[in-house]
């Protein structure tokens, strides 16, 4: 048994934990499998594998500006995180080894539920967010039964994590779509409920043939604001002036301090405004870059191993579509954020911790969404939904997750925040039995909804075969 672990652990931290490999690899298998030609078929791996590293190194450069950010930021509001006697790291010292089992084992199971049912469509590959689903789901999980044991646990969780790994690039296609006409990837991010909402929301507001982001004209003087390097520069430079300006100035030094301890902080915060720009560019090459390879490469998985099938792929692969958009779903995003953390602490309700690089992922992810049904109206809107989301499940799941690890709520997407209040009613229950519930209840709605979609899927093309003959 103790053999099993370790390999199964291995590939948890080695492979999947690991994103760049896990996607290098399955390219490389890809371009096997279509038996391309020895030279075509390293360099296509390893431009994959390259292109994911230049996408985190993109992420790298911005998200660091964004954590400086946030602490200058809390403090120009005067608020003080939330704490308490559980935490995240010691949630992982006790249960790390049941969340990457819970990774190789979904996994698994994963690839055998889109193997058999073709109307799966989607296999997901966004490693990072492998961890954090598993990771979320073994927390609720020993909130449920305190006292299973591993093995418990790792079956319990997989069974649900695959569920959920399976049905939400799915629940995505249709809006997706819009996106993504030609329907080369599916979207795999847990951003899914809230970019849902925006897609529903949006439809009244208008077109996208009217009010595209990308395609909005402003006057002569201001035409700089098209290009979004530049308009992401400008307009997190202020942000983050203005926070340097009512912060308190010893916790702005030490954060100019880390970058440059003889560096003026107004400096550091252009610095900053400048990096997350560069950040942001480099991120958009990573993912032109890896998306040319993986997309052809993975034919040759769904060619010969699991027929149909295509990646389920992480949000900033649809940020190139409409890059103006996810500036406008990132800054509307914090603006609602912040006014809610405001409101919280006035009415002292519960502290909120501003996640910036959750509203940068959730707010642009959902604007693209919202963009493609509405417009600018709709990716305006995708950036109120997730700072309005963001806010209130961070607030209301704080105290769900107090026996584990509450510091989840404070770095959570939407799916998370449902995730927790999907299982939370089973906490009343407790014990074996409701902690079994959780997978066999997600198993069973994953089985009947693939089915249903498959019918779904034949009748329309029986329909589209006869009205063509």
């Amino acid at each position: 048994m103790d053999v099993i672990t370790d390999i199964l652990s291995f590939f948890a931290d080695n492979i999947f934990g690991q994103v760049p490999i896990l996607i290098g690899l399955i390219t490389l298998v890809g371009l096997l499998l279509q038996r391309k030609r020895l030279e075509d078929t390293i360099g296509g791996a390893l431009r994959a594998t390259i292109g994911v590293v230049i996408l985190f190194i993109g992420v790298d450069v911005f998200t660091g500006g964004l954590t400086s950010f946030q602490t200058v930021l809390a403090d120009a509001m005067g608020t003080t995180p939330p704490s308490s006697e559980h935490t995240l790291s010691g949630f992982l010292t006790e249960h790390g080894g049941s969340v990457a089992l819970v990774i190789t084992v979904a996994f698994a199971l994963h690839v055998l539920l889109v193997r058999v049912f073709p109307a799966a469509q989607y296999l997901y590959l966004t490693g990072h967010l492998m961890f954090w689903v598993s990771t979320v789901t073994v927390a609720m999980l020993t909130l449920i039964a305190p006292d299973a044991d591993q093995l418990t646990l790792v079956l319990c969780g997989s069974g649900f994590v695959a569920a959920y790994w399976t049905l939400q690039p799915l629940w995505m296609r249709p809006l997706m779509r819009k996106v993504m006409p030609e329907d080369r990837f599916g979207f795999g991010h847990t951003s899914s409920i809230t970019c849902l909402l925006t897609g529903v929301a949006a439809k009244p507001l208008g077109s996208k043939e009217k009010h595209d982001t990308e395609k909005l004209k402003l006057p002569r003087q201001l035409s700089f604001f098209k290009d979004v390097n530049v308009s992401t520069a400008l307009i997190i430079s202020v942000i983050l002036l203005l926070a340097v300006a009512f912060a308190d100035s010893e916790v702005v030094r030490a954060e100019a301090a880390s970058m440059d301890e003889n560096l003026s902080p107004w400096v550091w915060g252009l610095l900053v405004g400048l990096r997350f720009a560069g950040g942001i560019a480099i991120l958009l090459y990573g993912v032109r870059m890896f998306l040319t390879e993986i997309v052809p490469a993975f034919k040759g998985l769904s060619d010969k191993v699991i027929p149909g099938a295509r990646p389920a792929l992480d949000a900033p692969t649809i940020f190139p579509v409409a890059t103006t958009a996810v500036m406008l779903g990132f800054v509307s995003a914090t603006a609602v954020f912040l006014a809610c953390l405001g409101i919280f602490a006035a009415a002292g309700w519960f502290t909120l911790v501003p996640p910036m690089i959750m509203l940068f992922f959730v707010g642009g992810a959902s604007a693209v969404f919202g963009n493609a049904v509405a417009g600018w109206r709709g990716a305006l809107l995708g950036g109120v939904l997730s700072g309005l989301v963001l806010a209130a499940g961070q607030a209301i799941s704080w105290s769900a997750l107090e026996g584990s690890a509450p510091e989840l709520a404070t770095l959570a997407d939407p799916d998370w925040y449902v995730i927790i209040w999907l299982m939370k009613p089973l906490e009343a229950v407790g014990g074996t039995v409701a902690v079994w519930l959780v997978p066999v209840i997600a198993l069973l709605i994953t089985v009947v909804s693939l089915v249903l979609v498959g019918r779904r899927d034949r009748t329309k093309e029986s329909v589209s075969t006869t009205e063509e003959s």
